[in-house]
């Protein structure tokens, strides 16, 4: 009888008196944790040094400024020393309290500055409340809400250093986590490809493991040798220093038997992880609850409305305003530049598809001859673009100036203006053409129910170096998913697509 039929009343086997001792002993450890513990180390240090030079420096300011601000006592001691020892202790306290440290977190997404962010905080009602019953003067008090603010300004582009010096690692092939992958040969394949895509999540698929292993002739998957079966799982982990388990979809793996081999994983130090393989749905929308006993995941519905919807707005309205103003030396200059490089108008007009299907004129510099579109049907037999789209790596409709603006997206600074107006976001699908809304199957036309914007996840992912599949793919993961930090990221990613000019022609 095959391994994928469970018994239709499935029995728990007696399970052994366990050595304790023996179970939870070092040899069970990965061993390729060493740079994990090296990196969360050094991280540690740092904080503590950051906030104890912060702590010292603007101690010695205060003192320069008011000699007498520190002379009185504190706890039984000069002021100022209490303070900076009080201070540190705080923060560092609320860091751990926080989690900031956890393995999972450093390196990954922006919960790790979340978190940082929640114990600055925390460390700030933490000292308010300690110096107000020490019955401190208000100096001391107006002490927090300076020291822990510089204290966040040196910590976060610290953390964010050391996150760029690990990814470039795990570009290099260094400070990786060694996967056990199992599940079906697709769902395997998938994880696989997923990993060589994203390697700065940190995350090299060593080996797998299948329902029959290696006695179906297939000894690997994708370059990945096929180590044993299912039911071999956590004699591999012991034997192979595995850091994470990941168990990807198959009819197998029922909750009686995932719950099994989270048992036989206890005292390893590896991670298991569960990919429900339901639906690609991630973020504020996934919640884990437990009702009648059992856990459930639950998705709530995109939110196109409500008051986090409003202060995308107003910060649309606010930023585009502000950023015209910034950069209004630039679009003169580039204005010049366009109309004495080639004849024809500084901007260029084009009807595009906005939110609900309603149309708009989208801006742009200039940065084709005038007669671009009449000459694109001669073109279109060598279109080197993804899917609906029309791109030429060498076009030769660009003009001298075009390539350089478009190299740095200084062209789509005109559409600050349809941000300014409404039609467009900052952040947001990209804007398509009418032509391409004609012929959107109906899953895809779930892209124009938010406003399209001047970046989005298609923009930091590679631009014009992605599948037509992938960008659409993107697109409704940020219809899906979207919220204020994740359009955060999204700008400050953009900044370095624009500035290394990735994926741009």
């Amino acid at each position: 009888m095959s391994d994928r039929v469970e018994s239709s009343t499935p029995t728990v086997p007696a399970q052994p008196r366990l050595d304790r001792e023996a179970f939870y002993s070092r040899s069970f450890r990965p061993p390729v944790t060493a740079w994990e513990r090296r990196y969360r180390q050094w991280i540690i240090a740092a904080d503590l040094a950051a906030t104890v030079v912060v702590v010292v420096v603007v101690g010695a300011i205060m003192q320069t400024r008011h000699p007498h601000w520190g002379v009185t006592p504190l706890f039984g001691l000069p002021s100022l020393i209490t303070l900076e020892v009080l201070t540190v202790g705080a923060v560092m306290l609320a860091f751990g309290l926080s989690r900031v440290w956890h393995p999972v977190v450093l390196g990954q997404g922006p919960e790790e500055f979340g978190r940082l962010g929640k114990g600055l905080f925390a460390s700030i009602v933490a000292l308010n409340v300690a110096l107000l019953a020490a019955g401190s003067p208000a100096g001391a008090r107006f002490w927090v809400f300076v020291v822990v603010p510089a204290i966040a300004l040196l910590v976060f582009p610290q953390r964010y250093l050391a996150r760029r010096w690990l990814h470039r690692a795990r570009k290099q092939g260094r400070c990786l986590l060694p996967v056990l992958a199992t599940g079906t040969h697709q769902s395997i394949t998938d994880l696989i490809d997923r990993t060589k895509k994203a390697p700065h999540v940190g995350w090299r698929v060593a080996a797998a493991c299948t329902v029959h292993g290696g006695s179906d002739e297939r000894t690997e998957i994708d370059g990945v040798p096929v180590v044993g079966r299912f039911t071999d799982v956590a004699e591999h982990v012991k034997r192979g220093g595995y850091r994470i388990v990941a168990v990807t979809p198959d009819q197998y793996w029922t909750p009686e038997r995932l719950r099994r081999l989270a048992w036989d994983l206890e005292g390893t130090g590896t991670e298991m992880v569960i990919a429900p393989g339901l639906m690609e749905v991630a973020g504020p929308r996934l919640h884990i609850s437990g009702v009648l006993g059992m856990p459930l995941l639950r998705v709530s519905q995109p939110a196109f409305t409500g008051f986090s919807r409003l202060v995308k707005s107003v910060v649309d309205r606010v930023g585009s305003l502000v950023l015209l103003l910034l950069l209004s030396p630039l679009m003169l200059v580039t204005a010049v530049a366009v109309k004495l490089d080639s004849r024809g108008p500084v901007l260029f007009k084009q009807r595009r598809i906005g939110k609900d299907g309603v149309p708009f004129t989208v801006l742009k510099f200039r940065t084709m001859v005038p007669d671009a579109d009449r000459m694109r049907a001669d073109l279109i037999e060598v279109n080197e673009g993804a899917g609906l789209l029309f791109k030429l790596r060498r076009d030769p409709r660009v003009t001298r100036v075009g390539r350089l603006l478009r190299r740095y997206s200084i062209d789509e600074l005109p559409q600050l203006f349809n941000v300014l107006a409404g039609s467009m976001s900052l952040v947001g699908p990209r804007p398509p053409l009418p032509e391409e809304t004609a012929r959107y199957a109906p899953s895809v036309r779930r892209r124009l129910l938010v406003k399209p914007g001047m970046t989005g996840l298609w923009q930091v992912s590679g631009r014009s170096e992605l599948s037509w599949e992938e960008s659409v793919r993107l697109d409704l993961r940020y219809v899906e998913d979207w919220s204020l930090a994740l359009d955060l990221m999204i700008l400050w990613k953009t900044l370095r697509a624009v500035i290394g000019g990735e994926g741009a022609y």
